[in-house]
């Protein structure tokens, strides 16, 4: 992996990826250590340890949420403005018809999901505020309540800019890229936790030993998953243009196992921090509710919470593999070319025989990921192990790492294709 970087570094054009991406995070951290004038930090973080689903809201801002800095929101609200956007897509033929008209449909796409953004980012700055803020410091001046609200929507705002810039100019997703960063830099915080924990007695090594491992095997776990594909071998028909013959070839398409990535995790987590903005809204007796529904803390609502997460995972990788492989297109696409599945008759037949394959991938994928979520979830919880990050976090920065592996390689193969051709 070294050996890549060091090759992507003499390459200007990857170079200047690099360097911009590395150049919005340093931004993106900073407006993490700022904090939001006039709050008291400390009896903000005080809620948050004793909230479980906050701990949500925590992870998609890098512990921003926490310290309550401008960027306490984090990337939160564009990601479920995506969701939104994204099952309105599937359900609304007008908004298929949009997506698939070209450079002036993504647009408009990308124009509703910022709007959905804004509004979201509203109406979960306006719960943070009155839900927490107000009433953890007794504050009930309009305007500073107001001043707060205006500070959170618009950092949020920029978060999504952040975003969008390391996507388009940077590398990897920069949604991805951010929640991945956000996650990381909580890690000195985790081990430092778990150091003191071991010093004093309460922890001993053989569950750290036993953690350890169980986190080795994940990232293997996830690594080969993730790296796993099946080949649907095609073949071409031969054609005779002219005076020359075309075609004749085998290819075969290439089918991952897990289609989707690290999407269906991200947006399944982002699902379970939506009860605790409806809650903030709601008043005190309903946070209460939510609270002991989803407290991490207790075996039942460890449990639920954890069930919940799986069902979205699978659900969410069914749906994004929909989209990721659209199976009609590939029909289509392989009949214009005159390629087909030897055994398989083209149109209908050939699309009905790669969405049954399709499906059986996203069930194992889908398991697998689940299974994976699950698993140091457990060690966490039942060693009593100081981790703010469990088995999704986890498979967030191994998904992450990997799509930013496989984008700086695919760079490189087209850099040095291109240069071929010079």
């Amino acid at each position: 992996m070294m050996n890549k970087i060091q090759q992507a570094l003499k390459i200007k054009d990857i170079r200047k990826k690099l360097v911009f991406t590395f150049l919005m995070i340093i931004v993106f951290r900073l407006g993490t250590t700022i904090p939001v004038p006039g709050i008291n930090t400390s009896v903000i973080k005080s809620m948050v340890e004793k909230n479980s689903l906050l701990g949500l809201y925590n992870m998609f801002s890098g512990g921003a949420f926490s310290n309550f800095t401008i960027f306490a929101l984090g990337i939160g609200p564009y990601i479920t403005a995506s969701i939104i956007i994204q099952l309105l897509t599937a359900g609304f033929e007008s908004l298929k018809e949009l997506q698939k008209s070209g450079e002036e449909g993504k647009k408009k796409i990308n124009k509703y999901t910022r709007m959905t953004t804004l509004a979201l980012a509203i109406i979960q700055a306006v719960g943070i505020t009155l839900g927490i803020v107000r009433r953890a410091l007794k504050v009930n001046n309009p305007f500073f309540i107001f001043t707060v609200i205006i500070t959170l929507v618009a950092a949020s705002m920029m978060v999504m800019w952040l975003g969008d810039r390391i996507t388009e100019k940077g590398l990897g997703n920069g949604s991805s890229v951010l929640i991945f960063v956000g996650i990381i830099s909580r890690l000195p915080i985790d081990i430092g936790a778990i150091a003191q924990k071991v010093s004093i007695g309460l922890l001993k090594w053989p569950a750290i030993t036993v953690f350890v491992v169980v986190v080795l095997i994940t990232i293997t776990g996830v690594t080969f998953i993730n790296e796993s594909t099946r080949k649907i071998p095609v073949q071409y028909a031969k054609r005779v243009v002219g005076r020359k013959m075309y075609g004749g070839e085998s290819s075969h398409i290439p089918m991952k196992v897990n289609q989707s990535g690290v999407m269906p995790i991200i947006f399944a987590s982002s699902i379970l921090a939506l009860p605790q903005t409806i809650a903030l809204l709601g008043g005190p007796k309903m946070q209460a509710a939510v609270n002991a529904f989803f407290n991490l803390s207790t075996d039942k609502g460890f449990w639920t919470y954890r069930i919940i997460e799986i069902v979205l995972i699978v659900l969410f990788s069914y749906f994004y593999n929909t989209i990721s492989f659209n199976t009609e297109d590939i029909t289509k696409n392989m009949k214009n070319s005159g390629g087909f599945i030897p055994g398989i008759r083209p149109g209908k037949p050939t699309e009905k025989y790669l969405g049954g394959i399709l499906s059986k991938l996203t069930i194992v994928g889908a398991a697998f990921l689940g299974l994976m979520a699950m698993i140091p979830a457990l060690i966490t919880h039942y060693m009593q192990i100081p981790m703010n990050f469990g088995g999704t976090s986890l498979l967030i920065i191994v998904g992450v790492a990997l799509e930013l592996k496989r984008q700086l390689e695919s760079n490189l193969v087209m850099k040095n294709y291109q240069g071929f051709l010079k």
